[in-house]
């Protein structure tokens, strides 16, 4: 069985986790966003793909979901120390080695979807992680604070603000001229199924579906989403303030609505979401808080089954 899966930070790292735990036989393909890219200090840092590198390799810091176990910061220190911006993006040591190397592949030509399989080649997630371009391509937002209305990496504004001054818009830089990374369109033409994890709608999954010719490629396919949103509020993260600035409610139905039903065929929410309902789409409610490793499996296993029940 091959199964694709779009996938963010956090929440799509953990599922996958589980989705590769309930099904250890399938060929599992992920097509990361990269929209949250940034250069810093002179590195390319890639925080999603590496995020589920890290979680599937078995390198992941836990407690926070994101960067590397055992970490430390003397680097970190030492540039702020000289006084270089910027000091709110907290790089570790072991962390940047990876930038290092990815910089460095840049820099000698590579494109980003070579430079990420040689990185898995140390890490072996054990699943094919793919960008989902090779070309650049950053989300910008729109803000207005003291020093007027600009524009800000999103980054800034998730990591400095933590999204504490509104949106008023997202702009993905660059994703006009972008083409899905080489691997992208033939995995998701050769799926069995498609599994959207709770991954943020609009600045995760959301962007994986602006590349051109993405979103169009996976119309045909059985698409089985599970809701990033649990009785109205998100399951972690920001998402709240993503889905407010393109003016959407903040609901496991609205989500669904945003993703559309030529999209979705199958949408598995919370109990306490289960009157979510769209022409079209199979909508099923069952306990979806990934607490652990267990509970993780147990809802990818939920929404394969569904999957897998949807595309007979």
């Amino acid at each position: 069985m091959h199964i694709v899966s779009l996938a963010g930070g956090i929440g799509g790292a953990r599922f996958l986790r589980g989705l590769r735990a309930t099904e250890p036989d399938a060929t599992i393909t992920v097509i990361g966003n990269t929209g949250d890219d940034i250069t810093l200090f002179g590195l390319r840092v890639c925080p999603d793909l590496d995020t589920v590198m890290y979680t599937l390799g078995g390198g992941i810091d836990e407690e926070q979901g994101w960067g590397r176990a055992k970490e430390s910061h003397v680097v970190k220190e030492e540039l702020a120390a000289y006084g270089v911006e910027p000091q709110w993006f907290g790089l570790g040591d072991r962390d940047f080695a990876t930038h290092i190397v990815r910089s460095q592949m840049l820099e000698a030509g590579y494109p980003l979807s070579q430079i990420t399989e040689a990185l898995c080649t140390r890490w072996q997630p054990g699943v094919r992680l793919l960008p989902m371009t090779d070309d650049r391509c950053e989300t910008h937002v729109v803000i207005e604070d003291e020093r007027g209305k600009r524009a800000v990496h999103f980054q800034e504004w998730w990591v400095r603000l933590r999204a504490s001054v509104p949106a008023q818009s997202f702009a993905l830089v660059g994703v006009d001229q972008a083409k899905p990374a080489p691997g992208v369109l033939d995995a998701i033409r050769q799926a069995d199924v498609v599994i959207l994890p709770p991954s943020n709608p609009v600045v995760s999954i959301g962007t994986i579906l602006q590349v051109p010719g993405i979103r169009e490629a996976l119309l045909p396919k059985t698409v089985v989403g599970v809701s990033p949103i649990i009785g109205g509020a998100p399951v972690r993260g920001m998402a709240d303030a993503c889905l407010t600035a393109i003016g959407v409610e903040t609901s496991a139905q609205a989500v669904l609505e945003l993703y559309g039903s030529d999209l979705i065929d199958g949408w598995l929410v919370a109990e306490e979401d289960a009157e979510v309902a769209l022409d079209g789409v199979r909508v099923v409610a069952r306990p979806i808080l990934m607490h652990d490793a267990e509970a993780a499996a147990g809802i990818a296993r939920t929404a394969l089954d569904l999957a897998l029940e949807l595309s007979r």
